[in-house]
């Protein structure tokens, strides 16, 4: 294991942002925010992703820094609902630079928290 991260968001939070376009183009990819506000319940699906994204650079050891960048990082659902993460650009090349494998992630929600961990390998 290279390391382990875990954050916790409160939903209604996102109630206001998810109408920020600025906020959501920095945070987000396209595939998520088109994913996310299709759904019912958007807010809690933002949420969520923002956990996880949140949980993976803890995971990374470095925060925000050293080349992680929110709109690198996506969170997807195969087609069981398993979620998943994929990388680009410069958070990507820092991952494989590190020689690091795997990233497993859990996400979990409720009424008024989302929540994530992951763990890289």
């Amino acid at each position: 294991m290279f390391g382990m991260g875990i954050d916790l968001c409160e939903i209604k939070r996102f109630d206001r942002l998810k109408t920020n376009e600025h906020f959501l183009e920095r945070v987000f990819t396209k595939v998520e925010i088109d994913y996310c506000l299709k759904r019912k319940s958007s807010s809690q699906c933002l949420a969520v992703r923002f956990a996880a994204k949140e949980a993976f650079a803890k995971a990374m050891g470095t925060g925000f820094t050293n080349g992680i960048h929110f709109d690198e990082i996506e969170i997807v659902n195969n087609d069981l609902g398993k979620p998943d993460i994929r990388l680009y650009g410069s958070t990507k090349e820092r991952f494989d630079k590190l020689d690091l494998k795997k990233i497993n992630i859990s996400l979990s929600h409720e009424k008024n928290y989302a929540a994530a961990v992951v763990i890289v390998e």
